[in-house]
């Protein structure tokens, strides 16, 4: 599986059970680098998603268990280690920001097998910075 988390500067995810920020460029350009295929998510992620017409998307709070290999999932909020050995590539989106969090991406990307492969910017509509990376396991 591909997942995409968005992140801050802290490798904070979510702050008292809620989303740091949303951006709508952003979750176009979450759409579009999945285009024909599958981009699975669970209900919580779904709802930033509702009004979107994406035949792409599919809502099950089981995703990461059922996606498989080249399947797009977008984690917001679930610890991720616990599915380490199963991930093909990470696409991390940094607010560029520090927010309030309490909920952290946990799988440490430095000396542990994964290797950066992407490195881009993008401008967001309440975010003017995006930045976007790629890894992969080695």
């Amino acid at each position: 599986m591909i997942v995409i988390i968005v992140i801050d500067d802290n490798r904070g995810m979510m702050f008292n059970n809620r989303r740091q920020s949303q951006d709508c460029i952003l979750r176009e350009q979450i759409l579009a680098l999945v285009g024909d295929g599958r981009l699975w998510m669970n209900r919580y992620t779904y709802s930033q998603f509702s009004d979107c017409e994406s035949r792409a998307i599919t809502v099950d709070d089981a995703f990461l268990e059922k996606a498989g290999t080249g399947e797009f999932c977008f984690v917001e909020n679930v610890l991720m280690a616990p599915y380490e050995k199963d991930i093909e590539k990470i696409v991390l989106f940094r607010w560029n920001r520090k927010y309030p969090a309490d909920f952290y991406f946990d799988i440490e990307l430095e000396g542990s097998g994964w290797r950066m492969t992407e490195v881009g910017e993008l401008s967001g509509f309440s975010h003017k910075k995006i930045i976007k990376e790629i890894y992969v396991h080695e």
